[in-house]
């Protein structure tokens, strides 16, 4: 035996056994359910990018919907001023210089001269109701969009229709015809204004109010001055200067010709409703109320600048509006269209009066007035 053959025998005589291989480390056990914790904290990074997307779009509809609600309100803002701006314009560079033009007609060298004046007047007007047909109109303002063109619109043709007029007012032959046409003219002016005051103002402000916008100005708006005296053919004709305008208001002077004088009431309608006596007559209030008297020249001769005068009274201070019909024809029916200018009072019973002017040499005045009762309703 060698020396390296006695160095791997066994101590004690026996083989000794070789120790098992230790076993590997692997990874724990995974828990029963299959992987429950990685599937909670996917639910709960789903469940924060939702919130995120959420958050995000309702940040977005607010502010979409602020953007919105300031450009409505700007809209309305803007369109308060370009109304302010043109209906300003109207009274300033059309009304103002009309009536001016038509006061001095003692300074006018030549009638067609006048015209041509009134008639730059109307380009102006009609300049301007171009302007506010183009406007740009927020829905809300529809309503007084739709009656501000009513206004403009009035101005336009009334200033359209004096021109026409006013060199044969200013001639001799038809001049009396003319200036009551002239004068018709006024009464749409009064109803421009009315219809201002009454239908766009308001619908302006509660636009303005509903949408809670505050601090605004709304202008105001005045076109004829002194309806009581443009609403006068006489005065009108005295105005002009007109050869209409000799004598007075419904007294001429000297002594009244021969034969019968006088005129009898035949009716009085507001609109398509004729008025009954005796009975209360219900009367739908409007922006361009206006009362239209017809008449009998019941004489043997014509009259001159015969006086027609309605009055409502019972509800405070009585409300009294009048008007000169130029000429009358013996055996012929006159009408006299009068405009209130103003709102009657609402829904408090009232009397209307309306009396015919007695003329020189009429004897018998029984039938030159009759009295109505009635109310006045909103529309």
């Amino acid at each position: 035996m060698s020396f390296f053959d006695e160095a791997d025998e066994p101590r004690g005589g026996g083989r000794t056994a070789t120790a098992p291989p230790r076993p590997r480390r692997g990874l724990p056990p995974k828990p029963p359910g299959g992987g429950g914790g990685d599937n909670s904290q996917l639910l709960v990074r789903r469940g924060i990018a939702i919130g995120a997307i959420v958050l995000v779009l309702i940040l977005l509809v607010v502010g979409i919907r602020g953007c919105l609600s300031s450009r409505k309100e700007s809209a309305l803002k803007d369109y308060n001023r370009e109304v302010a701006v043109l209906v300003q314009e109207s009274d300033n560079s059309v009304g103002k210089p009309l009536f001016e033009v038509l006061s001095s007609r003692n300074n006018a060298a030549n009638p067609l001269d006048l015209q041509a004046q009134v008639n730059e007047l109307k380009v102006e007007a009609d300049r301007q109701y171009k302007r506010a047909k183009g406007l740009d109109v927020p829905g809300d303002m529809k309503g007084a969009q739709q009656n501000f063109l009513l206004v403009l619109d009035l101005r336009r043709d009334g200033v359209a229709e004096i021109a026409k007029r006013l060199p044969t007012a200013l001639g001799n032959a038809g001049a009396a015809a003319a200036v009551n046409q002239i004068t018709g003219q006024m009464q749409a002016f009064v109803a421009s204004d009315v219809i201002y005051s009454q239908q766009v103002v308001p619908r302006i402000k509660d636009a303005l109010d509903k949408n809670d916008i505050g601090g605004q100005t709304i202008a105001q708006s005045r076109f004829l001055p002194s309806p009581l005296e443009w609403l006068d053919s006489q005065k009108v004709a005295e105005k002009l200067g007109a050869a209409a305008g000799g004598g007075g208001a419904a007294t001429p002077a000297g002594n009244p010709a021969p034969g019968t004088h006088g005129h009898g009431l035949t009716s009085v309608a507001v609109g398509e409703q004729t008025l009954e006596q005796g009975t209360a007559n219900r009367i739908t209030a409007s922006a361009a109320l206006a009362f239209n008297v017809t008449f009998e020249n019941q004489g043997e001769n014509d009259e001159k600048n015969v006086k027609v005068t309605v009055t409502i009274e019972g509800a405070g201070r009585p409300i009294s509006v009048s008007k000169i019909v130029p000429d009358t024809s013996a055996g012929s029916e006159a009408t006299a269209s009068i405009p209130l200018g103003q709102s009657p009072p609402i829904g408090t019973p009232v009397t209307i009066k309306v009396q015919v002017a007695p003329v020189p040499g009429e004897e018998s005045t029984d039938n030159n007035s009759a009295e109505y009762p009635a109310i006045f309703t909103r529309g």
